[in-house]
């Protein structure tokens, strides 16, 4: 670890290990240089080290910093760019994004299987085509899907369509649409646990390793240093507005 008082050191390790400087930082460098040096190792850990691809790393991370449940664009930029750099495609690009549209459904779910708890419908016909359909493209909560489809199935229906059509051709392939999924449904912004439990036991049947999970499943801990950037972005505006009175 470097000293904490050479700054120029820190700066450039920061941006070796991250890949962007931005205000935020600076303003950490000058208040709590330990910070950045010790982040930039607890983050750059599982972005570096790990079976993942460097391209597929850039890509879980665009789907945290585009999500809904984060929008943070800066982060969405720099990470966009740096996935091109490695080799990500348009397609790719707006897999990645029709997986996060599809990270509201998980609610709609969880949501209407406690209606169907208080309300039960009766389930669908045993030979009905739209169990296979539902088994084919979203097996992993296709026993909620199923329940939804008895209480409306013109929605599952035109779901289904948006699914199945959505997404761009020549896109990710479906392991890796699976972790990018497991990757937003384990984050800390959206902890939807039972999702993730579903989706894990499904990568696994289809051959994704333990290892390639875990390393999609850490990149989301340090989205939270976005609350610090915020907190040191502030801190230095009152700062220099406080030095200019």
């Amino acid at each position: 670890m470097q000293p904490l008082n050479d700054l120029d050191s820190i700066k450039a390790r920061f941006i070796a290990a991250r890949g962007y400087w931005r205000p935020w930082t600076d303003a950490m460098l000058r208040a709590n240089p330990g910070f950045l040096a010790h982040y930039a190792e607890y983050a750059g850990h599982p972005a570096r080290t790990g079976p993942l691809t460097p391209r597929m790393v850039e890509l879980i991370y665009v789907a945290l910093d585009a999500s809904a449940t984060h929008l943070y664009e800066a982060g969405l930029a720099t990470h966009l760019r740096m996935a091109r750099e490695a080799g990500a495609s348009d397609a790719d690009v707006f897999d990645v994004l029709h997986l996060v549209t599809m990270q509201g459904l998980s609610a709609v779910l969880q949501a209407a299987d406690l209606l169907h708890e208080a309300a039960p419908q009766p389930a669908l016909d045993a030979h009905d085509p739209m169990r296979a359909r539902i088994a084919a493209l979203w097996p992993a909560q296709a026993p909620s899907l199923l329940r939804l489809a008895a209480q409306d199935r013109g929605y599952v229906a035109v779901l289904l369509d948006f699914l199945e059509g959505g997404a761009p051709a020549g896109g990710l392939a479906a392991a890796e649409r699976m972790l990018v999924r497991i990757a937003l449904h384990a984050c800390f912004t959206h902890g939807d646990m039972a999702a993730t439990r579903a989706l894990i036991g499904d990568a696994l049947a289809q051959g994704v390793s333990r290892q390639e999970i875990l390393q999609a499943i850490q990149l989301g801990g340090h989205l939270a240093v976005h609350g610090a950037a915020l907190g040191a972005t502030v801190h230095a505006r009152l700062q220099a507005a406080g030095a200019s009175d």
